[in-house]
């Protein structure tokens, strides 16, 4: 559990959420186009107006970018909004960077919340990875990142060109923190913080003039639970935020069909058709004359019915059926059956991830279970690490560092941007009723879509999945979606050929932002 959490502290993702790459392209922290103005005043950071020791950082800078192959003239805003008690007294500082393109008509633009997960993680997973105007790139091998300097380059995936984007810190990461009376751990839990981003929200809404403009918001792994748990939270007061869309990225949903616990048995059906397209990646698979599709579809079928279905006889299997599931998921999962029978018939994430590729001394990832990882205990039952996740917190943390103060001339008085933080280990997961202090016990926040969806019959739902996530597998997310009173018919399912962060691939970020793009143009009247 604790290598799970740690992964989903990314993300992406993270993580969800890392890099794509391109072909290289040149540095773009200090080289701006001419035309982006940047030897005048307008190019130039501003100060906030009011620069009282006290009042909120914030610096203001005007850029231009083409995304999608549109050029966009855009103001970048960067710094903090004061969270208020009842009192008026501010309790909390939430920073974000807001993207908005000059000239756009407020009531048909779009703009777009995003964060990501962790519960810990700061957004600029999202932020530089994907989304944002600039990305950092690194090698398509993420096992080996290199040494800094990383390159930040001007991103033409972006889709600034159809949507503002607002990247929100939630308490204590990033520079994020609680202020005046309020205390950190009064925002860390299921309902805690999806109140303080939902307030973020309807603040940042007043302050910028946009409460009638299409609203969308966007999360990453953890950002999953985040966004369902703050749809009740934006029309459960008196000024309800009406919402166009929701885009979830390798969303975790369900913490019981994610956390391998005592006497938890939907885990193990859950992640079988993961372990499927992973074993078949790394040719694990004896007979493949079905095809990737096919094979899947079959992997799905087998674990919803007749492997679900075993799990909960236990015991009361015959031999005959014991032996059909037995040859089955060593069909489906590349395992020898003598491991499987001696598992049980369960096989837990880490043991999938350190038992696939044993025959040859390696070990697999879980963000991304295509990487390959070396061990120092070859014998051992559980990776020594994620090989989908090395170097990767360094990269991100370099170039987003860069960036605030480098190019946007951002100054936090010397405050520390914490990219990733265990605030798993103090969080609440009581949210939900019948919840209690982990995870997998009543944090379900599917119903909440479903609740939100049928209330607004013009929302729809972005769901993107990796086949190889083997944090937050795709038959979880295809599962919370179809059991939660969803309309699945304004529901839009897509798959990525990667992970859990699977932007790092070249041939999924256009893909990817293509799609999403799509998803916002559809779910928003005539823009500007």
């Amino acid at each position: 559990m604790k290598n799970r959490r740690w992964a989903l502290l990314v993300a992406a993702v993270l993580a969800v959420t890392l890099p794509a790459v391109m072909a290289p392209a040149v540095m773009g922290v200090a080289q701006e186009k001419k035309d982006d103005k940047q030897d005048n005043k307008e190019g130039a950071p501003k100060a906030a107006p009011d620069a009282k020791a006290d009042a909120p950082k914030r610096v203001t800078v005007d850029r231009s970018g083409t995304f999608n192959g549109k050029r966009v003239d855009y103001t970048v805003s960067a710094g903090e909004t004061y969270l208020r008690d009842e009192k008026g007294e501010p309790v909390a500082s939430i920073f974000s960077v807001a993207y908005t393109r000059k000239g756009a008509n407020p009531a048909t633009r779009p703009v777009t919340f995003l964060y990501n997960g962790g519960p810990g993680s700061a957004s600029l997973w999202l932020h530089m990875g994907v989304f944002g105007p600039k990305r950092v790139q690194i090698p398509a091998d993420a096992e080996n990142p290199g040494p800094p300097p990383f390159p930040l380059v001007d991103n033409a995936f972006s889709i600034l060109d159809v949507t503002d984007l607002v990247f929100i810190d939630p308490v204590a990461t990033g520079y994020s923190h609680a202020i005046g009376k309020g205390e950190e751990k009064d925002f860390l839990g299921v309902k805690e913080d999806a109140k303080s981003v939902a307030q973020f929200v309807r603040v940042w809404l007043g302050d910028n003039k946009r409460w009638n403009s299409p609203k969308f918001l966007g999360g990453e792994s953890y950002g999953g639970i985040r966004t369902g748990a703050m749809l009740p939270e934006l029309s459960g007061t008196t000024s309800t935020v009406s919402l166009n869309g929701i885009i979830l990225i390798s969303p975790a949903m369900d913490y019981t069909s994610l956390t391998f616990a005592r006497g938890n048995l939907v885990p193990y059906w859950s992640f079988l058709p993961s372990y499927a397209a992973t074993a078949w990646y790394h040719k694990k698979v004896a007979d493949t004359s079905m095809g990737f599709d096919k094979f899947l579809a079959d992997a799905r079928q087998f674990a919803a019915t007749e492997y679900a279905s075993a799990l909960i006889l236990g015991n009361r299997l015959s031999p005959d059926q014991h032996k059909a599931v037995l040859a089955k998921l060593a069909h489906f999962t590349g395992l020898s059956p003598a491991f499987i029978e001696q598992s049980h018939l369960k096989i837990q994430d880490h043991r999938f991830m350190k038992e696939l590729l044993r025959d040859q001394g390696k070990s697999i990832g879980r963000i991304d279970g295509r990487y390959l990882g070396e061990d120092y205990d070859s014998s051992g039952d559980r990776p020594d690490n994620d090989p989908s996740l090395n170097g990767m917190s360094g990269a991100f943390s370099a170039v987003v560092n860069t960036y605030f103060r480098n190019d946007l001339g951002l100054d936090m008085g010397g405050r520390e941007y914490k990219v990733l933080g265990s605030l798993y280990r103090r969080w609440n997961y009581a949210q939900v009723d019948g919840g209690g202090s982990e995870p997998y016990r009543g944090t379900d926040v599917g119903p909440f879509v479903g609740d939100a969806m049928r209330q607004n019959k013009g929302m729809r739902a972005f769901v993107a999945m990796g086949y190889y996530d083997l944090a937050t597998p795709f038959f979880h997310t295809e599962n919370s979606f179809n059991d939660a009173g969803v309309p699945t018919n304004r529901v839009s399912f897509n798959y990525y050929p990667g992970g859990h962060m699977m932007y790092v691939q070249p041939q999924a970020i256009e893909k990817l932002t293509q799609d999403i793009r799509k998803f916002i143009v559809a779910g928003s009247p005539a823009q500007n």
